[in-house]
C-alpha cells in the first residue's frame, strides 16, 4: 500500500518509493538520506502535529509535515 510519511502512525515503517517534490526541497530531502529504497520508521509527532520525528538510516530526523507529504512510501499490509 502506498502512503505518504505524514499518514504513518508511530511505530509504522515503510520503504521510500518516490519523492513528489522538485528543486531545493528535493535536494534537501535527498541530502538528509531520504532516497528511494531507504527504510523510514515513524517515531512520533509533536503535540500540534508538526514536526514529525522519523528514523532514517539509523538516525533520528525531524521534518516538517509539508515535507513529509512529498515522500511516498510502500507500507506492508
Amino acid at each position: 500500500m502506498i502512503k505518504t510519511v505524514d499518514k504513518l502512525k508511530p511505530g509504522e515503517k515503510g520503504i521510500v518509493e518516490s519523492l513528489g517534490c522538485s528543486g531545493a526541497i528535493r535536494r534537501r530531502i535527498i541530502d538528509m538520506g531520504i532516497t528511494p529504497g531507504a527504510v523510514i520508521v515513524m517515531r512520533k509527532t509533536a503535540p500540534m502535529g508538526d514536526p514529525i520525528e522519523i528514523n532514517v538510516r539509523g538516525y533520528e530526523l525531524s521534518i516538517r509535515k509539508s515535507e513529509a507529504q512529498d515522500i511516498r512510501i510502500e507500507v506492508e499490509g
